[in-house]
Order: structure tokens, then C-alpha cells, then sequence
């Protein structure tokens, strides 16, 4: 693996990256490494360790805390919305169910279209991102939305339908959406570096997001809302992220028949990109799929990727797109082009 450590190496020097790189091949770790600052003020090294945003990778926590609630029977993927949540949206479909949420097909409006966002840097909502401490807060920025389509017609992905599905998972739990996600997916996974933290008070070992522009570097503390929720703003390390995929694979989370049910393609985006429950599917003709995992945000770039059961390639790094070129190396490296997903 020589060849790879200069091919990550190289794109390293290149980027001026700053983040975490882990590639486990067939059980075997063949690269681990750290770079750039996760203080730049105080000149704090990222290390292995070191605790970063993924943004919308928290997605598939979310679907995995669904998934808990239909494997105890609580709920089903046929459960309207409607009869899941004690609150009015006037203009959504009774006929939203929560497959359609889980597989971005059910055409409620979004807080946050990213089929419309051009500048995730710069981007402002309707409230101060100070003001967003829960998933009911969020509740005025999409409520009196449009549907964009009706349920099941077609792909969009949706920020607001995961925050409706944190919602359910409250609502039909009874637990706050976050203490939910630390119980049933991080405890149980031994996911202990991972949370949900506000970005006032990030804990030891966690990265300050930074935005780099032409007036030099500032972080995202402004630009985010202040604590993580259900479709964004969950923070874990390298190494936490291969225990989440291993106990996936390993039915240690859900049932083998929900694990393998939400492996599955349930709708195409584009191209050989689909999409499963909370999960990307890259799926040439004649090859085995790929499955990952994908975050983007002001001062967030993630991806995490398994080829293969015992296979996982995270990059991840506290800058807004610092991630893409190196994953995109290690992925020519390793003859998986493209991994499915174009680069933001």
C-alpha cells in the first residue's frame, strides 16, 4: 500500500488539507493519518482522534433511530406522518409516509432546497441560527411550504423531511431526539467520541469548522444552527465511524431484515447514484453496489464509504471542501471511480 500512502500523501500537499484520513481494506487499517489544525488561533494539531462535524451524515443516525422504532413495532415505513405527529402542516399530503421521508420522495417543502442553495457559506435562514436549539424550532421555516411534488413521484432530497422524522422519533419515543440517537446508536455502537454539541461549547478534542474566503478564515459558529439535529450537525471521529459500520453490517442495530431492506435501492437519483433509507447506493451494471455516506456544510466535508463489508474509506475534514480531492484520489487509487457522487 506504499502506492497509496503517496497518492494520499500527495493530495495532502496539494490541498492544504486539514482533517482526518482511515482506510480499512478487507479488515486491515492501511492508512490513518491527521493534518491541518483543528484550533488554527492556538495551533491545535487534528489528530486521529480529534471529534469533526459530518453534516448531513447525521442522516443515517436518524434513519437508524426509525429503524429502532420499527423493529420494536412502534411504527412501520407505511405510517403516515400525519398520524405519527401531533402538529398541524397545513399544506403536506396525509399521503407522506415515513418511506417516502427515509427516501427523500415525499415532496414536502425544504428549509433548506439544495437544489436551490448556491453558496452554503453564506447562507442564512429565516431564524438565527442561534435561536435552533430543537427540532420544533424549525418548524416555521418549512410549515406553511408548499409541496414540491406529491408523494413518491420522484427523488428530492429533503433536509426538512429528516427534520420531520427526528419529530416522529420524539414524538412516538417520548425521548428528546438527540438523547434517543445517544442511547440507541452511539452507546450501542461504543461510539464514545460522538455527540451532538453546541458549537459554544465544543467538548475536548473537537474541531472548530473554518470558511476560508477572500478576507481570510473565520469559523462557522454563525453560519450553524447551534446544536446538531435531525437531518445535519452530528460530530464523530474516523475511528467511531468504523465501529457505526461495522455494527450496521453486523445487524447489531437493526434486524437483518431491516439492515438489508434499507441496503436497498429504493429510488435513483441520477446516473448510477441511488438512494436507499438514510444511505447513498453507487451502482454500476455488473459490480457490486457501494454504499456511503455524505456531509457538506460551511466548515463540514465528509464522506464515508463501504466497497465492501470489511471495507471502510472515511475523509473528513473541518473545512467546507477539503474532503473531496483526497477522497477522490484514494477512490482512483483503489479503481473505485467516482464513489457515485459528484464532488460539491
Amino acid at each position: 500500500m506504499n502506492q497509496l500512502n503517496q497518492v494520499i500523501e500527495g493530495a495532502v500537499d496539494a490541498t492544504s488539507f486539514s482533517g482526518v484520513v482511515f482506510v480499512k481494506l478487507d479488515g486491515n487499517v492501511e492508512f490513518e493519518n491527521a493534518y491541518g489544525y483543528a484550533d488554527r488561533s492556538n495551533k491545535i494539531p487534528n489528530t486521529t482522534d480529534t471529534r469533526f462535524g459530518i453534516a448531513s451524515g447525521t442522516k443515517f443516525l436518524t434513519a437508524l433511530g426509525i429503524g429502532k422504532l420499527i423493529d420494536r413495532g412502534e411504527l412501520s415505513l407505511t405510517s403516515r406522518l400525519c398520524d405519527c405527529v401531533n402538529i398541524d402542516f397545513p399544506h403536506i399530503s396525509e399521503d407522506v409516509t415515513i418511506h417516502h421521508l427515509l427516501t427523500h420522495t415525499s415532496g414536502v417543502y425544504d428549509y433548506y432546497d439544495e437544489e436551490l442553495v448556491e453558496d452554503v457559506d453564506n447562507f442564512q435562514l429565516d431564524i438565527p441560527c442561534f435561536e435552533l436549539k430543537g427540532l420544533r424550532d424549525y418548524i416555521p421555516l418549512f410549515r406553511d411550504g408548499r409541496m414540491k411534488f406529491n408523494p413518491g413521484e420522484r427523488f428530492s432530497y429533503s433536509n426538512g423531511g429528516f427534520i420531520l422524522l427526528g419529530i416522529v422519533i420524539e414524538e412516538i419515543s417520548g425521548t428528546p431526539y438527540i438523547d434517543f440517537i445517544q442511547e440507541n446508536v452511539f452507546e450501542s455502537c461504543d461510539m464514545n467520541d460522538s455527540g451532538f454539541f453546541a458549537m459554544d461549547r465544543l467538548p475536548e478534542r473537537t474541531a472548530f469548522g473554518y470558511i476560508d474566503g477572500e478576507e481570510g478564515w473565520r469559523t462557522n459558529i454563525f453560519t450553524l444552527p447551534i446544536i446538531g439535529s435531525s437531518d445535519a450537525g452530528a460530530f464523530t471521529t474516523v475511528k467511531d465511524m468504523d465501529k457505526l459500520w461495522r455494527a450496521f453490517f453486523d445487524e447489531k442495530i437493526l434486524s437483518k431484515r431491516l439492515t438489508n431492506l434499507f441496503l436497498e435501492k429504493a429510488v435513483k437519483d441520477k446516473g448510477d447514484r441511488f438512494y436507499g433509507h438514510g444511505v447513498w447506493i453507487y451502482h454500476e451494471e455488473g459490480v457490486d453496489p457501494i454504499h456511503y455516506l455524505i456531509g457538506w456544510d460551511a466548515g463540514v466535508s465528509f464522506r464515508s464509504t463501504c466497497p465492501s463489508k470489511d471495507s471502510v474509506i472515511t475523509v473528513i475534514s473541518n473545512t467546507s471542501s477539503g474532503a473531496w480531492a483526497i477522497d477522490r484520489e484514494i477512490m482512483k487509487q483503489l479503481r473505485i471511480y467516482a464513489v457515485g457522487h459528484k464532488s460539491p
